[in-house]
């Protein structure tokens, strides 16, 4: 965490969050990414809208993370996030762009790395996302493996994500996950989710039917000076999940299209699900507002639990 003073510099605090961290009340961290380059608009404002409400409405203040103007927001007006669901002008803001971001005085949204750097940062233990990063296909020559492993490994905090996301290699990605020492807790599944369905074919180790459990199993690695994340796997539910053939072909065409276009680095999450996204006529969208809007509520009922 940072200190009073380098508080004051860097970070601006909602009301409703600097409240909350400082009467020890849960406390939820958002990432922006999937606002400003996940989703379309309006969609993207409804989502992050939603999800916010979702969060309060189980007993937690919600944080959305974002650089607005060089400082860290760490909770957001309605109108901020409308100007990261409208505005041209945002980064995509990994680590590697956080100083340089804030330094010049820029606006970024913040990935699910930063997200966790940021949550951290303001001493948050829990962030809610839609799915988390890992390695990419193909990574045995591209080495295109997401940061989002990388900030996990690093930081105390709990991650609850759909899964990794389906345009990803999942066997390769939990296998990193395995090496750094990330636990994976899946929620009422015993296969990794695969985002926009709920299996993948790949078994996890603990399977967690309460939130209880997971909180206590959360709690007991800080107890123990376990540093580093844990990431809960929240499948998204049965009534939004896709057909398995249909988004898997979708996906197979747009890494095609990625490859032909040169896309690559951080342009090529965002260039893959919005290809995905027109294979699927919509559907793909509808799915991941589902998910999220999941997890938020997952989330917030685990994070009531942590200390």
């Amino acid at each position: 965490m940072l200190n009073q003073e380098q508080m004051k510099k860097y970070m601006v605090f909602s009301e409703e969050v600097r409240d909350a961290l400082e009467h020890n009340k849960p406390v939820v961290a958002l990432e922006s990414t999937i606002i400003s380059h996940g989703m379309p608009y309006p969609e993207n404002l409804e989502t992050a809208l939603s999800c916010e409400r979702i969060v309060r409405e189980n007993g937690c203040v919600p944080a959305t993370t974002a650089i607005i103007g060089g400082k860290i927001h760490v909770g957001l007006t309605e109108e901020e996030l409308k100007f990261m669901a409208t505005s041209k002008d945002i980064i995509k803001c990994s680590r590697r762009d956080y100083a340089y971001v804030i330094a010049n005085g820029l606006n970024g949204a913040t990935t699910v790395a930063t997200s966790i750097l940021t949550a951290s940062l303001a001493g948050i233990k829990l962030l809610v996302t839609g799915g988390i990063g890992g390695v990419h296909r193909g990574a045995e020559t591209t080495f295109d493996i997401s940061r989002d492993l990388q900030e996990l490994a690093t930081h105390n905090v709990t991650v609850v994500c759909a899964g990794a996301k389906s345009i990803l290699d999942i066997g390769l990605t939990l296998e990193y996950l395995e090496t750094f020492g990330i636990p994976v807790y899946g929620y009422q599944t015993d296969e990794m989710p695969a985002f926009y369905t709920q299996n993948s074919g790949f078994k996890l180790d603990y399977r967690m039917d309460d939130v209880e459990t997971i909180a206590k199993s959360i709690n007991t690695k800080r107890e123990l000076g376990l540093d580093g994340g844990v990431l809960v796997a929240n499948p998204i539910p049965e009534d939004a999940a896709m057909d398995a053939a249909v988004i898997g072909e979708a996906i197979d065409l747009a890494i095609r299209e990625a490859e032909r276009e040169g896309i690559h680095g951080k342009e090529t999450t965002p260039f893959l699900l919005s290809s995905v996204l027109n294979a699927t006529g919509g559907q793909s969208l509808t799915s991941n507002i589902s998910l999220v809007e999941n997890n938020a509520k997952i989330g917030a009922q685990i994070a009531k639990y942590l200390y």
